[in-house]
């Protein structure tokens, strides 16, 4: 609206983001390649926006804590520094070293995807994912797969880390890059040598133009008693009056504007840290350790219910295997029974056919006998008779012999056939037995 104050619009994102931790916030905009702050206390239209519509303005952290894990309280709030940092850290407008950023990209994937599982996060998952800076990929000869691959290993590490804790250790690790909340601002010192002045939640530091990393000086805000500019011409006064007063030139009268409002921010916020907390804060950090005792309950209460059906999962698995392996032992020993069946059978009539032999050899016996009896009792008047029923009466006593052996043989063997048709009887009555035993244990 016409009316709106910085202040009236800022609360509505905020309200509608239900971020609380507004002091690190700001509504950013862009006026002759400079950047600039809303004003809080200055309505909207009153500033020096670009006059085309529809006006930008880009939500975005504008201070940065010292520790992210102690002052960040509401998840809004790190998921908001996890973006805004990830995003800085792929622009390469914060410089992180190879194996950093290999591990940072671990948890940005974790914080999306959730716990890793080779089922469901094949080889390409990551294809479409800008997860690297450009500068590392083009340090090293390495396909996207090689990186995925490298990526994925640490991913995999991560296990049990919902999103707003693989966020968080995505700050953690970040927060110590060197060029991590640092605002950079071109300046020139008294003698005209260019230099970079960098404002960040520690203080302020001086830095070569060539070098961002390490800086050639630095201001702690505990040692800086006053911060003042004049026209370009900006003043750093330290507490101890034996240092010498810093000045420097900006480009414009307008940097030196956003120079001296996040030195005031971030000063108000060196501060606010070494005080107790506001009645506000108190209130946030219960609200947020409730909460975060909740979410935990609730990834418990999951995680139980996941093992619990995982757990279920392998009975069941395991229960298939068993019927499977029954059903194959019912089967091996219906056909151990039909074996055995047959077996029988087959004995059973050989020794019939045996027992039936044997009496009739028997019988045979008993007629040669009977035979041999009658040629005794026949008179033999000569001797060449004498002599051939002599012969024959020796035939049918090798006859008659022979017959009681084979008869005696054949008996024996049809003993046998009957402690065998036993056995086998036995052998189907164990069989029956065995599949009766594996029916009633599988149900």
């Amino acid at each position: 609206q016409v009316k709106w104050k910085g202040k009236d619009l800022f609360d509505l994102v905020c309200r509608t983001l239900g971020l609380r931790e507004t002091w690190f916030f700001g509504l950013q905009y862009t006026i002759k390649d400079t950047v600039a702050w809303l004003k809080m206390d200055k309505k909207v239209l009153d500033h020096d926006v670009p006059t085309e519509e529809p006006v930008t303005f880009h939500f975005l952290a504008k201070f940065y804590p010292e520790n992210a894990e102690e002052e960040l309280v509401q998840e809004i709030t790190q998921h908001l520094f996890f973006l805004q940092v990830k995003k800085q850290i792929l622009d390469e407008k914060i410089y992180c070293p190879p194996e950093a950023s290999v591990l940072l990209a671990s948890y940005a994937v974790q914080a999306k995807y959730g716990d890793y599982d080779p089922n469901v996060h094949k080889r390409g998952f990551l294809a479409q994912e800008e997860l690297l800076p450009k500068r590392v990929i083009n340090l090293y000869q390495m396909t996207p797969e090689m990186w995925e691959e490298r990526i994925t290993a640490w991913y995999a590490e991560h296990r049990g880390r919902a999103r707003d804790e693989a966020e968080m250790e995505y700050l953690k690790i970040a927060q110590d890059l060197e060029m991590y909340g640092v605002n950079y601002f071109a300046i020139r010192n008294k003698k005209g040598t260019e230099l970079l002045l960098g404002v960040d939640a520690l203080g302020l530091h001086i830095y070569d133009p060539d070098n961002r990393l390490t800086p050639k000086i630095s201001f702690p805000w505990n040692e800086i008693r006053n911060i003042s500019y004049s026209d370009k011409e900006f003043t750093i006064k330290p507490l101890d009056k034996k240092i010498d007063v810093f000045k420097f030139n900006s480009s414009k009268l307008r940097v030196n504007k956003l120079i001296l409002q996040l030195c005031i921010g971030n000063h108000d916020l060196f501060m606010r840290r070494r005080k107790a907390d506001s009645l506000e804060v108190q209130q946030m950090k219960a609200q947020a350790r409730e909460e975060k005792a909740r979410k935990q309950m609730e990834r418990q209460r999951l995680a139980r219910e996941k093992q619990m059906r995982e757990e279920a999962e392998r009975t069941r698995d395991e229960l298939e295997r068993r019927l499977m392996q029954l059903k194959e032992e019912a089967t091996m020993a219906n056909e151990a029974l039909m074996r055995s069946e047959e077996t029988a059978d087959l004995l059973a009539e050989k020794a019939q056919i045996t027992e039936e032999e044997a009496k009739l050899l028997a019988q045979k016996a008993a007629e040669a006998e009977q035979e041999m009896q009658r040629i005794k009792a026949t008179a033999i008047r000569t001797e060449e008779e004498k002599r051939l029923m002599e012969q024959k009466v020796l035939e049918a006593e090798m006859l008659a012999l022979k017959m009681a052996e084979e008869s005696e043989r054949r008996a024996k063997e049809a003993d046998q056939l009957k402690q065998d048709l036993q056995e086998a009887r036995e052998s189907e009555r164990r069989a029956k037995q065995k599949l009766l035993e594996i029916t009633k244990s599988s149900y």
